[in-house]
């Protein structure tokens, strides 16, 4: 965990962006909540081709223009080197200085992946489009990516999309906190030093949590998994719980060192101000740890 401690820490927020013109207006109060501990940006998800692609792009030029840094997320699923290169323009254009550079899934229906196959050559692509403008962010899988061959292919995949020109990793949520520290010593062993902040999700719903983990190969221990069961539908007990567990792993991790934590807010502000006011974080130049 050395080389993570030289990195100045930094807090941000990721939404999804809405369907409906209510889901804009909750988004909008959102995003007002959170704007208020002033973190370092928010992030937008993106979805490949299509409406969905495109309200990424108006949450994220919207959420912008309001003060507060917004990097969206990009995938390469989907989409050819012309399109996207419009797209870097675009965003460079209206001042956007962060993105979030990922493969992507593949949607249901949708034949090919596009021109760009991998998340390093995605990378590869927009320092070769746009040089140093943008901040590069990419995924990392502590846990390892769910269609990783082997564990040590995974970091060889990781090692690459630094090597590409990204500047710094979010990590997939996780809930076991070694699993963060084992991931950065392998890391320092391999030279890679990036700064790599761990991805929080807030526990909000058993029945969800357990969806989004099946589908993206985070784990959920089996001491969390039995406690959350036996709340069944009493869903302030959840809360209540979850808020516990995720703030003494949060705790954990930044006084290992971990340069910041990235909140996986589901469009909710109150889950995550939760666990940030219990951390003590609303002045970041005071942080206690």
């Amino acid at each position: 965990m050395e080389s993570q401690k030289q990195f100045k820490r930094r807090f941000s927020f990721e939404f999804f962006p809405p369907k409906t013109d209510q889901g804009k207006e909750k988004l909008q109060a959102v995003r007002n909540q959170l704007a208020e501990v002033n973190p370092d940006f928010f992030s937008v998800t993106f979805g490949a081709g299509g409406s969905t692609r495109d309200r990424t792009i108006e949450t994220v030029l919207n959420l912008h223009k309001q003060g507060i840094s917004t990097a969206p997320h990009l995938s390469c699923v989907g989409g050819t080197r012309a399109e996207i290169g419009e797209l870097l323009d675009l965003y460079k254009e209206n001042g956007i200085n962060r993105i979030v550079a990922l493969r992507g899934d593949l949607p249901s229906g949708m034949g090919a992946s596009g021109e760009l196959r991998y998340a390093n050559e995605l990378v590869e692509f927009i320092r070769e489009h746009s040089g140093d403008h943008f901040n590069l962010e990419v995924a990392a899988y502590p846990e390892f990516h769910p269609q990783a061959r082997n564990a040590e292919e995974d970091l060889k995949n990781f090692a690459r999309k630094v090597q590409a020109g990204a500047n710094s990793a979010i990590t997939q949520y996780f809930f076991n906190a070694d699993s963060y520290f084992y991931f950065i010593d392998r890391l320092e062993k391999m030279g890679v030093t990036i700064p790599v902040v761990p991805g929080i999700m807030p526990i909000v719903n058993f029945s969800s949590l357990v969806r989004f983990s099946d589908m993206c190969g985070a784990e959920i221990p089996r001491w969390i998994r039995k406690q959350l069961e036996a709340y069944g539908d009493d869903t302030d007990s959840i809360r209540k719980f979850g808020e516990e567990v995720v703030t003494e792993m949060c705790e954990k991790l930044l006084k290992a060192g971990a340069p910041g934590l990235h909140f996986y807010t589901l469009n909710q502000a109150e889950p995550s101000i939760s666990i940030w006011k219990n951390l003590g974080i609303s002045d970041r130049e005071k942080i206690a740890f």
